[in-house]
């Protein structure tokens, strides 16, 4: 007879959107996870939301949160300067971490973080919920079956339009921006279909003139099999699409990044056979929240004592692409990501 499989407790950094909209309704339908707690700096916020979502316990303190030994693991939404200071508190304080993307502000910030983990043996990863995905798994799968030949370009687009100065996408300080809000998913998904890093970048930056973000960045990264090439921005056309193309085939995935809730998910092979799309062949994946699944997979490599999926290796690898990136749009040259 079998046992019904533990569940990781999980408190909640912050009254976030993110994880009040998205992350903790979805955590809650986990075989693996059980929202337990949720902490704000405003008591009373951290109690309405608690009520709203039938968590247990709230608390007006991140402190005192992360002092509750009924926790097994943080979930970390907190605005991006604060990723790495309250991963390493949760960390000392014997939580596992599931941290926000991007993970931390710098390649150097998110390396720190290599020697807290190693003392406290705790695990931490960075939530792209991508990659716990069925479409994206299927990527990887039709890539190492040779279906499309040798992958040689990526090409990517991500973006929206957002202009206001109070929201914190738009504000340097809190790691704001294009590039580390949604460029870093396009970085992520390159890096990931290639299954290396890139050895060299060049980019391009259009900063707004009054936040300083970067609205529009485009980049070109030139990996050993072959090139990704994107563009992200906050002032277009609400767009997402990825394409990976091959010697003998092409790969497209239709809502790449933000998979609908209210409808299956599409992804597209086409064999090159008729430019009109006739021969393209569609699969199409059953609704699914990308990030119930991205919170069993966290919880199941605790309970399981494996890797979870997007290590801190990997986030320090898709830093170091972002700080090259901003880099080269500052010097006009190539710039070899650095770690």
């Amino acid at each position: 007879m079998t046992t019904m499989p533990h569940k990781l407790r999980w408190g909640v950094l912050s009254t976030a959107a993110i994880g009040l909209k998205k992350v903790i309704p979805a955590m809650q339908q986990g075989q693996y996870t059980s929202v337990v707690a949720i902490a704000s700096r405003d008591l009373a916020k951290a109690q309405e939301a608690a009520t709203a979502l039938g968590i247990p316990t709230a608390y007006g303190s991140y402190e005192e949160l992360l002092a509750d030994p009924n926790i097994d693991a943080v979930y970390n939404p907190l605005p991006n300067q604060l990723h790495v200071p309250w991963t390493v508190r949760a960390a000392e304080a014997g939580k596992h971490v599931l941290c926000e993307k991007p993970l931390s502000l710098t390649v150097a910030e998110a390396e720190s973080l290599l020697a807290i983990r190693s003392r406290t043996g705790v695990k931490i990863g960075e939530a792209f919920m991508i990659r716990s995905f069925p479409q994206w798994l299927r990527l990887r799968e039709l890539l190492k079956q040779g279906r499309i030949g040798d992958p040689r370009s990526i090409v990517g687009v991500f973006s929206y339009f957002n202009i206001d100065p109070a929201n914190i996408r738009n504000q340097v300080a809190s790691g704001g921006g294009a590039l580390m809000d949604i460029g870093c998913y396009l970085i992520h998904a390159s890096r990931y279909a290639f299954a290396n890093e890139p050895t060299r970048v060049v980019a391009l930056i259009d900063r707004d003139p009054q936040m300083h973000t970067d609205r529009l960045t485009s980049a070109i990264l030139d990996f050993s099999a072959g090139q990704s090439i994107f563009t992200c921005s906050t002032q277009l056309v609400p767009y997402q699409r990825v394409h990976f193309l091959g010697t003998r085939g092409r790969i497209e995935i239709e809502i790449p990044f933000n998979a609908p809730m209210n409808r299956p998910t599409r992804l597209f092979v086409d064999d090159g056979g008729d430019l009109s799309g006739k021969t393209i062949t569609t699969e199409t994946f059953p609704v699914c929240d990308q990030y119930t699944l991205q919170g069993d997979a966290f919880s199941k490599a605790v309970l399981e004592n494996t890797e979870v999926p997007v290590p801190l290796e990997d986030a320090i690898g898709n830093m170091a692409v972002i700080e090259a990136i901003f880099r080269s749009a500052s010097s006009g040259e190539w710039e070899i990501p650095k770690r």
